[in-house]
């Protein structure tokens, strides 16, 4: 919403607001908005009692608000990172500042159940004890969120006191794009209806029956061809007549929409669904799960699922390496060093909580991964080629085997996902010029991927089996290796390089 209101804004006033303030600057307004977002938490939440429906509608556009800073600050972070060095070094950059991302996310739950509980994860029984108990106050909460303000203004702060930041723009005059911005409005509108259909589905009264399910399924499945069929359209008109299409009339910048969106579909995906195949009872007598592995409650799961986050920092910092310029004897010993380095962090943060056997199996992932890292070489369609067919045969391992070799197939997600966004990024910009931020801002709309496909494979999983449902992830994979293909043959018919 976020990127689509900086675009329709952008066009309506015939001026790339983003370019006109500066990526830097850009940032700094979007932490400012998260800022506020979280500042109202302390307000909105002040008094409220257990159940109380009007706090949470106040907590969720708090949320909202905290969203739509997100949006600017990834609209102008990834052109900002790139363009603070040479661009056949982009996506490397990129790797680094989503490494230090990574890193948040491994540890962040663990510092946020600390400061919450007093404790590491809890189980879901033991959440509700605490609740019941009343020992979790809202108090603790009000000022985490106030605490997180603070966070974003220092930050924001940062940013803006530094000298030796530029406040990168293009000199280039800005042309609207008023058939991608009528196409994109319409996507949006399809998209909100879908899903407001689909909460009210949660909030009338009433049993959940087949038809309601069935009728979930049937406004995903139209919200994700609405995405496909206005990006396919625009590509297909942009073609004929690029005038009016802004950025959308470039090929790499079209599908790269469809490969954001599937990407952060995918990442998504595998994690929001696991936790369930873990916990879920295929086998009744002997207490077993789809995988053939003991049924396990929500502190079981909570290690895996951090090896999956922590996976995407491994790939991360890996990837970051030639930033640094080190020679190549060193960078090969950096690249076999650095992943377990990073593995060693996940270790530390789960301490005692991986049995010798995990954490051998999880190792011989990672090997696997050094290896795609030696054959791409740093080129991004290289990268991205790999790890797709890497992530292609994990899935279909995950889907047909059972026990931790199943498992840990479907873990290697997190390693094979780690480095696609900034390929996908540095790709799908590559050549638009003084459509850059535009750009930007278009791929930034496409992570609502992680809105549709992770609740469109959970329906698929109640239909089929939620084992089988991972053919999802599958399809995912396969689309991001056709873009590898499609993409490379877009920039050499434009007369770019792509690196390949």
């Amino acid at each position: 919403m976020g990127a689509l209101f900086l675009f329709v804004m952008s066009s309506s006033i015939k001026k790339d607001v983003l370019n006109n303030w500066g990526y830097k600057t850009g940032i700094v307004y979007g932490l400012l908005i998260s800022a506020l977002g979280a500042l109202l938490m302390y307000p909105f939440i002040d008094g409220a009692e257990q159940g109380d429906t009007p706090v949470f509608y106040l907590v969720l556009v708090a949320l909202f608000i905290v969203g739509l800073g997100f949006s600017l600050q990834q609209t102008a972070a990834n052109p900002f990172v790139i363009s603070l060095g040479s661009v056949d070094k982009g996506s490397q950059r990129l790797n680094l500042a989503g490494g230090v991302n990574s890193f948040g996310t491994t540890i962040g739950p663990i510092v946020i159940a600390l400061i919450i509980f007093g404790s590491t994860p809890l189980s879901g029984d033991e959440l509700n004890q605490m609740i019941a108990n009343n020992e979790i106050k809202l108090t603790t909460v009000q000022f985490l969120y106030l605490g997180v303000g603070l966070l974003f203004l220092a930050a924001a702060a940062l940013f803006y006191f530094s000298k030796k930041l530029p406040n990168t723009k293009s000199e280039e005059e800005f042309e609207p794009a008023k058939k991608a911005k009528n196409t994109l409005i319409v996507l949006t509108i399809l998209i909100a209806l879908c899903f407001g259909l689909i909460f009210n589905t949660y909030t009338s009264s009433g049993v959940h029956t087949d038809s309601v399910e069935n009728t979930r399924l049937l406004l995903l499945v139209i919200a994700l061809a609405a995405v496909i069929g206005c990006v396919l359209f625009a590509n297909v008109k942009a073609k004929k007549n690029p005038e009016g299409w802004g950025a959308m009339k470039y090929p790499q910048l079209v599908l790269g929409m469809l490969a954001i969106f599937t990407y952060v579909g995918v990442e998504v995906t595998i994690q929001s669904n696991l936790g369930e195949l873990l916990k879920s009872v295929a086998d009744k007598v002997n207490q077993l799960n789809p995988l053939g592995l003991k049924v396990m409650n929500d502190a079981e799961i909570a290690p895996f699922i951090s090896l999956y986050w922590g996976g995407l920092m491994i790939g991360r910092w890996v990837g970051a390496i030639s930033v640094f310029n080190p020679s190549k004897g060193l960078k090969k010993w950096l690249l076999i060093l650095v992943p377990y380095v990073a593995f060693g962090v996940i270790l530390l943060v789960n301490f005692g909580k991986y049995s010798g056997t995990e954490i051998l199996l999880f190792s011989l992932c990672v090997a696997v991964q050094i290896g795609g890292f030696f054959l791409a070489k740093d080129n991004p369609i290289a990268t991205l080629k790999f790890f797709s067919i890497l992530g292609i045969i994990g899935m279909i391992i995950g889907v047909f085997a059972s026990g931790q070799i199943a498992l840990f197939a479907l873990l290697s997600g997190g390693l094979f996902c780690s480095i696609m966004w900034p390929c996908l990024f540095t790709l799908s910009i590559t050549g638009l010029g003084k459509y850059t931020a535009q750009g930007s801002s278009f791929l930034i709309m496409m992570i609502l991927g992680g809105a549709i496909i992770p609740p469109l494979q959970g329906k698929l999983a109640d239909i089929f089996s939620i084992q089988s449902s991972y053919w999802v992830a599958v399809l995912c994979f396969v689309y991001l290796l056709f873009y590898t293909y499609k993409t490379k043959a877009a920039l050499q018919k434009q007369g770019l390089s792509s690196q390949d």
